[in-house]
């Protein structure tokens, strides 16, 4: 039986005992009331058994004959089989079939019948992995800037964030620690970034609503780019910022785990 077939008896089930009326079974199986009136007197006489389809288990009347399936697969076999990258899938197979050996069989037919027979298994398609991103040529060029969330007094002092700016290119470091990952807190780092070093062309963060955010759809609708505050302070010094979509893409700024710089 199928799964819908059972799902059906278990709600006549509940008509049978009086759990429930005809009528809401009917809904419940979405139904008309005079189908599902059908439904519950062949239930009532035959029980689950009564709800089987009267096709189940028969052949289908479009059905090939033993023989010409018997024929086909050895055509396959012989002459549109092998290794896996040189033997036919069913599609060019039958193809072949109709066009060389004058056999018209459906693509879908002969699939089902290559897979029964081990003649064919459809080769899996392997995940491309992402490249790697090259890393920039000159200082300043691209900072990766990240906050992580650590005990780094060691339970002498409260947890705190750890705002972090690594240099792509060359490794540069230099950090700062405040007790929350917020706006002020990249501005500081930022600030004392741009007055030990200079101030970079671009910012490899994460999606932060403190970096970047998401467009609202009334922003969508308008065709609005959104902009955090920190953001506006990056555009009026010229600075890009990058958000990137995995912990991998930004690299070293989450490999390091104590910087070598802290600006206190």
């Amino acid at each position: 039986m199928s799964c819908k077939e059972l799902r059906r008896a278990g709600v006549l089930a509940r008509v049978e005992s009086g759990e429930l009326k005809l009528a809401n079974a009917a809904v419940m199986m979405g139904l008309s009331y005079r189908q599902t009136k059908r439904l519950a007197k062949r239930y009532r006489e035959g029980g689950t058994e009564g709800l089987k389809h009267g096709s189940a288990g028969r052949e289908s009347n479009r059905r090939k004959p033993k023989k010409f399936r018997e024929r086909v697969l050895r055509l396959v076999g012989k002459k549109y089989s092998g290794e896996e990258g040189e033997r036919f899938g069913p599609t060019l197979a039958a193809e072949h079939l109709a066009s060389d050996d004058h056999v018209e069989v459906n693509a879908q037919t002969l699939r089902r019948w290559m897979l029964s027979e081990g003649l064919w298994s459809p080769a899996r398609k392997r995940r491309v992995h992402r490249k790697r991103r090259e890393r920039k040529e000159h200082m300043g060029e691209l900072v990766q800037m990240d906050g992580s969330f650590h005990e780094w007094l060691e339970g002498r002092g409260p947890g705190g964030c750890l705002m972090n700016m690594v240099d792509d290119p060359g490794g540069d470091t230099l950090a700062r620690i405040g007790s929350e990952e917020t706006i002020w807190a990249a501005a500081g780092v930022l600030r004392a970034w741009i007055k030990k070093y200079r101030v970079p062309v671009a910012l490899y963060t994460d999606w932060k609503n403190v970096y970047v955010r998401e467009a609202s759809r009334k922003e969508q609708l308008q065709g609005v780019v959104p902009v955090t505050q920190f953001g506006q302070m990056c555009q009026r010094l010229g600075i890009g910022i990058i958000a990137a979509n995995s912990p991998q893409a930004k690299g070293r700024v989450e490999e390091i785990t104590v910087p070598t710089r802290i600006a206190w």
